[in-house]
């Protein structure tokens, strides 16, 4: 099984490379904070309707990277979906703040 964080320098490589296609980035952060700093390519599922929505939208065999903006909402959410049975899913350690100092220094910070 996959450990429940994945570091930024990790994922950096993951998105570089031939596994970016068989990933999903699942931004649980809310729409204005998405607006000002985000990864190309992540879902915007706010970490309120993950609930809702995650069944219908994603798919429990792929391998789902939750990022909110330090790393808490993101493992709360990668815990939820781990137990409903979406068993490789980890979570961004640090958050978007983190990757935006480790690997994109061009993303803003808040």
């Amino acid at each position: 099984m996959l450990d429940f964080e994945i570091t930024p320098a990790e994922l950096a490589a993951i998105i570089s490379g031939p596994e970016r296609e068989h990933i999903v980035l699942l931004d649980v952060r809310e729409p204005q904070e998405h607006a000002v700093a985000r990864i190309e390519d992540s879902l915007l599922m706010p970490m309120g309707d993950v609930p809702g929505r995650v069944h219908q939208e994603l798919d429990p065999d792929a391998h789902i990277i939750t990022i909110c903006h330090h790393g808490v909402r993101s493992m709360n959410v990668a815990v939820w979906l781990r137990n409903q049975g979406f068993e490789k899913t980890q979570s961004l350690r640090g958050g978007i703040d983190a990757w935006s100092t480790q690997v994109d220094p061009t993303l803003a910070r808040y």
